[in-house]
């Protein structure tokens, strides 16, 4: 029997702010694991703090709400360990590329087969609008009350830097869109981010209707696999593109180590080793 989105929700209520984007995001989800069919027990939900914090509650699966920016090095030790789980990894703006930033580099450099939602509000909302790393520059806020100082971080063009295997953009605009790439996302090989340009309701910096007006869907034409291109779409602003910026194929972190699991059988004559075994010979 077909599995349907409710088998997907929590018992747990979500409390996020009327009118919040992160419930279309859910929704979302919901709806692509039950389309791909994935069973709720093979399932991992790990988020980090703020409102997107709260993610790993509302979802039918096993899931961890972790301390702040540590959500992806705890992905990334399930995915490890149990490399046949289906592992996602929910963020937003600080706690991914504020106190967590450091961790996306190299959960990139070993291509971890996971997804990671990164849903960027451009404001710290769960601790009352404090001004965050993708916050713009100049906008008032309670930790900015004469303008934000800093410039904001682009986020699309770090996750390129660190040649991240899988990076597309979605605006809550188009919820569609958004099932679209957390899809391909999920079904991709190797490390992927979509990152969700929501806006806050409660604590706005940003336009919810200016944001979705100024996004534009990547041309038809753009090679996935040339990341400077990619690049030069990414620092586009006007228009805002949305979609998949870069896709590449290229070994996981699981087949990396199956490698040297397969090596160090050989080098044991073909005989079936445990990591134990491997661990104990450097003793």
């Amino acid at each position: 029997m077909k599995r349907t989105s409710a088998e997907y929700k929590s018992s747990i209520k979500p409390v996020w702010c009327a009118g919040c984007s992160e419930y279309s995001v859910l929704s979302s989800v919901q709806k692509v694991l039950a389309e791909l069919d994935i069973p709720p027990e093979d399932i991992v939900v790990v988020s980090g703090i703020g409102c997107s914090g709260r993610f790993s509650h509302y979802l039918n699966a096993y899931s961890l709400h972790g301390t702040h920016g540590r959500a992806l090095p705890i992905s990334l030790g399930v995915k490890a360990a149990r490399p046949d789980l289906t592992v996602l990894t929910v963020g937003g703006d600080g706690d991914g590329l504020g106190i967590g930033g450091g961790h996306i580099s190299h959960a990139a450099r070993k291509n971890v087969d996971l997804t990671y939602l990164m849903i960027d509000n451009r404001i710290y909302g769960l601790t009352k609008g404090q001004a965050s790393p993708t916050t713009p520059l100049g906008a008032k806020t309670k930790t900015s009350p004469y303008g934000v100082y800093e410039d904001a971080l682009a986020a699309i063009p770090i996750f390129l830097a660190y040649d991240v295997s899988f990076i597309a953009r979605g605006n809550i605009g188009d919820v569609s869109e958004i099932s679209e790439l957390v899809t391909a996302a999920i079904t991709h090989k190797g490390m992927s981010i979509v990152y969700i340009v929501s806006p806050c309701r409660t604590f706005p910096v940003e336009g919810f209707k200016e944001t979705v007006e100024s996004s534009e869907v990547v041309p038809a034409d753009h090679d996935r696999t040339d990341r400077l291109k990619a690049m030069e779409l990414a620092y586009s602003y006007s228009p805002l593109y949305t979609g998949i910026f870069y896709q590449i194929r290229k070994p996981t972190l699981g087949d990396r180590l199956r490698d040297d699991t397969d090596r160090a059988q050989a080098e044991a004559g073909g005989k079936e080793v445990t990591i134990e075994q491997i661990l104990q010979s450097f003793a």
